[in-house]
């Protein structure tokens, strides 16, 4: 059974998603929190598999209780996955550096969003095509042109390949389909880029082959 803490301000909305979690067997609701700060002591209290996370909230904000969940030993097993709306883009990418394993939006269907949670408790990054559209639009935005990144040097021409459709935000499925390899090699491909470009997921490597031009 996978454990889930849920923590976000408005009560319809753990209310939608304890409903749409609960329809799937293998997953249970550990606990609830309208604040980040009372998220991280549910956090403590249940050590559940996933929390989901809202980033907007009271007390403390869902970036800061992502950071204190991912430096606490203890929830070194907990995942965070952040529900976003997109209200303020800059938050997203800070959330990006406090750890967080993924990014769902809050009006995800059950079905995605269950998934969601069981490849989070499988230690799998997520990004959902929409949230990694989005930010390469923030990236975009921002003040500096792509600028190619020197340790893409160390890539071969096929983990090169894997990383643009990371860029795109593909999953291991999805690149075994679209470079016709298989997806245990899709999964070997991305940890070998992670570690050649000291990255810590697979969200990073989607900003670097923006920033560098690969992704247009």
């Amino acid at each position: 059974m996978i454990t889930v803490v849920l923590v976000d301000d408005q009560d319809l909305v753990r209310a939608g998603l304890r409903t749409l979690l609960s329809s799937g067997q293998d997953i249970s609701v550990a606990g609830e929190a309208a604040d980040g700060l009372r998220g991280l002591e549910a956090a403590a209290r249940h050590r559940p598999d996933v929390v989901l996370m809202d980033i907007r909230m009271p007390v403390m904000d869902g970036i800061e209780a992502t950071r204190l969940i991912r430096s606490d030993e203890s929830l070194a097993a907990t995942r965070v996955l952040i529900l976003t709306t997109f209200d303020d883009d800059r938050d997203v990418l800070e959330a990006i550096r406090a750890g967080a394993a993924g990014y769902l939006m809050k009006d995800a269907p059950g079905p995605e969003l269950r998934d969601a949670v069981r490849r989070a408790a499988d230690g799998e990054k997520l990004l959902s095509p929409a949230v990694v559209g989005r930010l390469l639009e923030i990236v975009a935005a921002g003040p500096r042109p792509p600028v190619p990144d020197p340790r893409l040097s160390l890539l071969s021409d096929r983990e090169l390949d894997v990383l643009v459709r990371v860029g795109h935000g593909d999953t291991n499925q999805e690149i075994a389909a679209v470079l016709f390899i298989s997806p245990a090699t899709s999964r070997t491909y991305v940890s070998r880029i992670l570690g050649k470009l000291g990255a810590r997921d697979r969200t990073e490597l989607a900003v670097i082959a923006h920033r560098s031009g690969l992704v247009q």
